[in-house]
């Protein structure tokens, strides 16, 4: 044992004194299928993301690009300092492939082919991104991805569309600014950011999203953002009505909304006042001439003035009869099978599921507003994606200008890809768990032969042809498009491809070539 010479150290202490100098030679190595000789090869011209080159593709020819790079407030003054073209690429690349940490950035630093791909000369390292707008003001970050992000969606502001507001928890790990403790169901106790954010309901296009302190998930705090938000735009941009859930059915809220003639629906949380209105209808059981809705439910309107309203309000009571009893008789222990922001009451020898709202819309029937109410889960599913398919879990730094920047600079990249994969799957919305493996990942090689450069992509993907047929035919619709609508300007143009796209905001039927493929190889749902 005394000759025993170690030749590698695989927890050194501290950084290594000396890189290597080149890569290991030719060497073999065992595998279940047989012995294989591995090389490597240093700066191979290849991508693990070749097919992001459509979306590039879309990028360019719509001119998005073009314009979110130079009206980045991003300057350098030193001769050695990065481009900001490559700090954007670098973040968009990112944000695109799932990331959600600034360390998984270095993972992409050799990758070549998409920084050409991109019109760079390299990606940058997770350092240069971090650091690279710590210094610039918030207002005019703020500005800048204001314009950026009323860009993708302005033209579908101009008819009927619904705003949906919620707040969504990040959890904190670190010693960062304004990571407080407030409201966290999935890990109590732990410091956390807020995101207030604003969604277009139907389009699932992200409009704005204000990070908070973790104590800050109360309406209120989103109200200042909201209103401002809204006042700032002419009045026919605004929404048909504003929704939420319990948290946003505030009087401060309903007052403003009140105050601009904007209608709003909100759910009611269960105080002991509207719980006793509650029990009060279950009493008269089928002589309070409920009205069938739909699913199973039935409802019926009344008023209510709360504690602390400064008015009575329309109130939509509905009901849902429970397939069986799952409680005994007279309890009311949270154990009761409900959902959440629900109560249940007895009426008769029936047991219902009661759920209340709360509305300034005079005109709209029972069961659309009903109905209006429960298609805003929809937009919790739309939650769930950005936290957990995009990147709101994570980019964090320890100031809060940054997070808030990175939190703006996901939704932007998010609503550039929903707007790209709807081209084919005739507006209809996929989530990234679906679309990111068949429309982005897949290998490509970049060769160049008399001033000729081509790609050869290959994908893994059981439905590679499909893919392929997919991805050419989006390409070859845009540049059709583009093509015949030479005469508009940039602008007018993007309003023209967004109506091709959201064809089903609009009253008349699709036109003709609304959808590049009837045959999505993109599952639905």
């Amino acid at each position: 044992m005394s000759d025993f010479n170690p030749c590698l150290a695989f927890h050194p202490q501290g950084e290594p004194t000396t890189a290597p100098s080149d890569f290991p030679a030719p060497h073999r190595i065992d595998t279940f299928g047989g012995p294989v000789k591995a090389c490597w090869e240093p700066a191979p011209a290849v991508t693990r993301h070749g097919l992001l080159a459509y979306f590039i593709d879309f990028l360019k020819v719509s001119n998005t690009w073009q314009e979110f790079v130079e009206s980045c407030p991003l300057t350098y003054s030193s001769n050695n300092s990065p481009a900001k073209a490559e700090i954007l690429a670098t973040i968009v690349y990112s944000i695109l492939i799932g990331q959600h940490r600034y360390a998984h950035m270095n993972a992409l630093s050799g990758d070549a082919v998409m920084a050409s791909l991109f019109g760079v000369k390299k990606l940058r390292s997770q350092d240069s991104v971090r650091r690279a707008f710590e210094r610039i003001d918030d207002d005019v970050l703020t500005q800048w991805i204001d314009q950026q992000m009323d860009r993708t969606f302005a033209p579908l502001l101009e008819l009927d569309w619904i705003l949906d507001l919620d707040a969504t928890i990040k959890v904190l790990y670190g010693d960062q600014e304004a990571a407080q403790l407030g409201y966290n169901p999935t890990k109590p106790g732990r410091p956390s950011h807020v995101y207030q954010a604003m969604v277009l309901a139907a389009g699932k296009l992200v409009l704005n999203v204000d990070t908070q302190a973790g104590n800050q998930s109360a309406s209120e705090y989103a109200q200042p953002t909201l209103f401002g938000w809204l006042d700032a735009r002419d009045r026919k941009q605004w929404p048909t009505f504003i929704r939420g859930d319990n948290a946003h059915a505030s009087e401060r809220m309903m007052v403003e909304a009140e105050k601009r003639q904007l209608p709003y629906l909100f759910k009611l949380r269960q105080t002991p006042n509207v719980s006793r209105t509650i029990g009060r209808l279950a009493k008269q059981g089928d002589k309070a001439k409920w009205q069938k809705t739909e699913q199973g439910w039935e409802s019926l309107e009344t008023t209510l003035r709360l504690k602390g309203w400064t008015r009575e309000r329309r109130v939509i009571v509905s009901r849902r009869k429970l397939a069986e009893p799952k409680v005994e008789a007279g309890l009311t222990t949270n154990k009761q099978p409900c959902l959440p922001g629900m109560s249940i009451e007895k009426s008769g020898g029936d047991w219902y599921e009661y759920s209340v709202l709360v509305t300034s819309w005079e005109e709209m029937d029972l069961g659309r507003l009903t109905q209006e109410y429960r298609n805003r889960a929809d937009a919790e599913n739309m939650f769930d994606e950005l936290k957990n398919q995009w990147g709101w879990s994570g980019y964090t730094t320890q100031d809060l200008k940054r997070s808030q920047l990175m939190a703006r600079l996901v939704g932007l990249v998010y609503n550039w890809w929903g707007i790209y994969t709807r081209m084919g799957t005739g507006g209809q919305h996929r989530e990234a768990i679906t679309t990111r493996p068949a429309l982005a990942d897949g290998v490509a090689e970049r060769t160049e032969h008399a001033r000729e450069v081509k790609l050869e992509m290959t994908s893994l993907h059981s439905k590679a042809k499909k893919i392929a047929t997919f991805l050419s035919g989006i390409s070859e619709y845009l540049h059709k498009f583009l093509a015949v609508a030479t005469q508009l300007d940039e602008k007018e143009r993007w309003r023209a491809l967004l109506r091709r796209i959201f064809w089903f905001f609009y009253p008349q039927p699709p036109p003709s070539g609304s959808s590049v493929s009837s045959a999505s190889p993109l599952p639905a749902g």
